[in-house]
């Protein structure tokens, strides 16, 4: 029952912790020139590093950002979102996250649930001394 009560406070302080602001319709350009909007932050689902924290984003454009071998990377991107807005939010006080995903759809996507038709790309990094490191995802 303690351990119980014990996970309810710790999620709660994530919670406020994880306030967001109202301006999530905002866009957010990314160092490739292309434009993200916050779509929301997961944080009550354990991952495999322990507590995760999942930052999604949305681009339209997604499925167009791909190279000459047909893959999208987006790895300064994401590392730019981890480092200029996911800590940005975790950084006031309460729990701290093991890791941080951030992801980019090309429409949103219930957590969780598969979607074949939606263009989907994760980054995990972990959370250490107050920056995001990358971890093989």
């Amino acid at each position: 029952m303690r351990r119980a009560t014990a996970v309810r406070s710790l999620l709660a302080a994530l919670a406020a912790t994880l306030a967001l602001p109202a301006q999530a319709e905002e866009e957010i350009e990314l160092p490739s020139g292309h434009t993200v909007t916050f779509h929301d932050v997961v944080w009550g689902e354990p991952g495999a590093a322990g507590l995760t924290v999942r930052f999604r984003f949305l681009d339209p454009d997604l499925p167009t950002r791909t190279n000459e071998e047909g893959m999208i990377i987006v790895t300064d991107d994401t590392a730019f979102l981890c480092e200029s807005f996911a800590l940005d939010r975790i950084a006031n006080g309460g729990p701290r996250p093991k890791q941080i995903v951030i992801s980019i759809s090309d429409r949103p996507v219930e957590f969780g649930e598969p979607n074949p038709e939606a263009t989907q790309v994760f980054e995990a990094y972990s959370y250490s001394d107050g920056t995001c490191i990358w971890d093989f995802f």
